[in-house]
Order: structure tokens, then sequence, then C-alpha cells
């Protein structure tokens, strides 16, 4: 079922073609200083709403394909509705940031997609939940390239990689708070009483995030031209560093989604046999993702981007593996490496688009954010298909193809980083 429209699509904003402004980054926010533990804390509240709306289908979808007497790929579409909608509306939305405010546009997005998910609950057909959720989707694009652009914009340089990594390990508590509580919820109540659960906590983080969240300080408002919004989509397409950190992203997510789409389906089957509030639980594993994307900008400093980039990718397959085993504790394990791989090379990916951009930087993100997205709607449902198909093998496979791609990619650009750096040498004139 295509996206639902949120209105925003027709509306474009230009992106700077200047250098930000603010050249002295003495006033920006860094570890220590007054307002950043305040951002941090706002922040990641709006990740935990953003992840625990976006997937709190995710871990009933045994129970909704039970309701609506659905297969697997059918039911799939509640989450890889919700995730298609945001990567088509994330650019729109990121470009009226940069017109509205980085702060004004995270604030609506969660005002809406939290009323829209006080609805989801009462969908009464799974026609009506899929359009729910598309439209729940596409009103949280608002939040995540503008989150990225507002760090990079209040946020010193240095202190960048752990800001966002913050950012995303409250993804990670979000996600798994969301999945848990939708499961014991759904095995005491139902899965309608579990959704309008992850609503009530969703509105309590919108809340929080509004009083918490600082005032932007070094944001300049752009002007609607549609044209120049091209023009800076287009240079940053145009960048292959940009080109090949959104396929990172796109093909990570792929893993995840596929993994975290199915697992519940394999729980409940021979030979775990486990309830829904058991399966719900086993998302416990997202802490592992909250310390391991917390930890990408130490991995940055030791290894490079590169070699944390082969690290998170090698652990991400590992953990794929591994999780092919009959026995629980062999699945769990994988799990957690799969969850640590992923949420490490999410956390390096696109803190490295924030750094690379430098000028539209909303643009630079949403484009991220969109290939990203589009990379969990696609492995939601290709991984139920694959697992429908060919068991939790053929999902596993699905998994490894994409770490292949991950892997290539990052061999591609350590040579072409390797060959830059020759050039100089080999075309230096000779000197007499």
């Amino acid at each position: 079922m295509p996206p639902a429209s949120t209105g925003a699509s027709t509306l474009t904003v230009a992106a700077s073609t200047q250098p930000s402004p603010v050249t002295d980054t003495t006033d920006r926010l860094a570890p220590g200083r007054p307002g950043y533990r305040r951002m941090s804390f706002a922040l990641f509240a709006a990740g935990v709403a953003t992840f625990a709306l976006l997937y709190s289908t995710q871990a009933l979808l045994p129970a909704v394909s039970a309701s609506f007497g659905a297969t697997a790929g059918q039911a799939s579409w509640t989450v890889s509705a919700a995730t298609g909608a945001l990567a088509l509306c994330v650019l729109p939305m990121s470009a009226l940031s940069e017109r509205f405010g980085r702060r004004q546009m995270m604030t609506a997005s969660l005002v809406i997609a939290v009323t829209v998910g006080l609805f989801v609950p009462f969908a009464p057909s799974l026609g009506w939940l899929i359009a729910l959720r598309a439209v729940q989707g596409a009103a949280l694009a608002g939040l995540p390239a503008s989150a990225m652009a507002y760090l990079a914009e209040e946020v010193r340089p240095k202190a960048l990689v752990a800001a966002i990594g913050l950012f995303v390990a409250g993804n990670s508590i979000g996600g798994m708070s969301g999945r848990i509580l939708t499961g014991w919820v759904a095995q005491l109540w139902g899965w309608r009483a579990a959704l309008g659960a992850v609503g009530l906590l969703a509105a309590a983080c919108a809340v929080v995030f509004h009083f918490m969240i600082p005032r932007a300080r070094n944001f300049t408002p752009g002007t609607l031209n549609p044209k120049a919004l091209a023009k800076t989509v287009g240079s940053h397409l145009a960048n292959p560093l940009l080109r090949r950190l959104y396929a990172i992203g796109a093909l990570f997510m792929t893993v995840f989604g596929a993994v975290y789409t199915v697992i519940g389906y394999r729980l409940v089957e021979a030979p775990f046999n486990l309830p829904q509030g058991i399966v719900g639980s086993i998302f416990l594993v997202y802490l592992v993702g909250t310390v391991s994307s917390a930890a990408a900008g130490r991995l940055v400093a030791r290894l490079g981007r590169r070699g944390a980039l082969y690290l998170a990718v090698s652990t991400t397959a590992a953990g794929l593996l591994l999780s092919l085993g009959d026995q629980l504790a062999a699945v769990l394990l994988g799990l957690v490496l799969i969850t640590a791989g992923f949420f490490a090379g999410h956390a390096v990916a696109s803190s490295s688009v924030s750094r690379t951009a430098t000028t539209g930087r909303a643009q630079a993100s949403a484009l991220y954010q969109s290939a990203y997205y589009l990379g969990s709607s696609a492995g939601g449902t290709l991984g139920a298909v694959a697992f429908h198909t060919g068991g939790w093998a053929g999902t596993v496979a699905l998994g490894l193809l994409a770490v292949l791609g991950v892997v290539s990619i990052t061999l591609y650009g350590t040579r072409a980083a390797r060959a830059e750096r020759l050039r100089p040498a080999a075309v230096a004139p000779v000197q007499n």
C-alpha cells in the first residue's frame, strides 16, 4: 500500500550554499557545558519515541497475522509501510526544517505521530492498520534528519560522533522497550492494547522532549526555493563518499529489518514454542545496541571509520551464522552480535554523513535516512518472503548477501582513499 502523504511533499526549502556562519565553535554544546546534558536527554527521549512508534507492530506480527488471517508477508507491511513512508517523506520534511527550524520540526513530528498512534489500536482491518502506520511513518519523517542536522549545528565537531551515538542509543532503547512492552501487554490483553501502551509511552517521551530540548543557537533559516534544494541534493548524490555511506546504511538496515521482522515467527514455532511475552523480552538484546552505538566514537578514534565498519560488519555476519543453530542460546547470542554490529555500523555511517556534508546538512542526513529506512522496508518484506520460502536459513542468506554488499563498498572506499593519497606523488612534477 503506498504511503499516505502528509501534504508537505509539495514544499521544499533551499539549503544554504554557503558554509555555516558559525566558525567559532566555542559556543557550541559539548560534554560538561551548560545545556549538553539537557540536549542529550531530550534527543534520547525523542529517539525512544521514534523507534517505539515506528516498529510498534514488529513484535506483534504473529498476533496480527492470527487476528486478520494474514500471512507473514502481508502482516510485515504494518512495519514496511511505516518505514517506507518515512523514507519517502524524510527529504521534504528535512527541507522544511531548513525553513522553520530543527526544533520546531522535531516537535511537530512527535505530536502528529503520537496522535496517530492513539488511533492505531482501533484499526478495523489489516488495510486500515497498514494505512494508519503509513501516516505515522510519514509524520515521524521530520524527526531523524532534523535531529542529525540539529546536532551538527549545535554540538562541537569533536563531540559529534558521541552525541549522535547517544541519539542512536535512544533509538535502541525505544525499539527494545516498545517491543518488550507490546509483548507482555499483548500476552495479557491482546495486540490492540499493546499498541495503545506504546502510544502512551511515546506521548510521555514527547512531553520530555518539548520541555528539555535547548533552543537552537546556530540555526539560520533558509528560503523556499525548489531549484536550490535540487542542486543541493544533486551535489550530495554526486559525492562518492556520501553515496557509499547511503548504501552502507541501507544494507545494514536490510539485515536488521529482515532479522527482527521474522524472529518472532521463528520463536513462536517449534522447536522453541515461546509465548508472546517471552518473545517480546528477547528484544532486551537491544541494550547491546545501546552500548555499541554509544561506543562508536571510541571505535572510530581507535580504528578509523573504515576499520570500525569492518568490525561492525564482521560482528553482524558472525551473528547471522550463529543464529542458524536450533539451540535458543545460539539464537540469542547470534541476535546479540547482529544487534551490536548493526548499531555500531549505523552510528559510524550516520555520523560520517554529518561530518562529510559541509553545506545542506539536513538534506545530506535526509538522504541517508531515506536510504536507511528504505533498507528497513525492503528488509522486512524480503525477510518475511525469504522466511516463507526457505525458513530461517532463507532470512539469514538474505542478511549475508547484504553484509557482502557492505564489505564490497567499504573495500572499494578503502582502495579509492589509498589511490587518492598516492595520486599527488604519482603526478608531481620532477624537480630540477
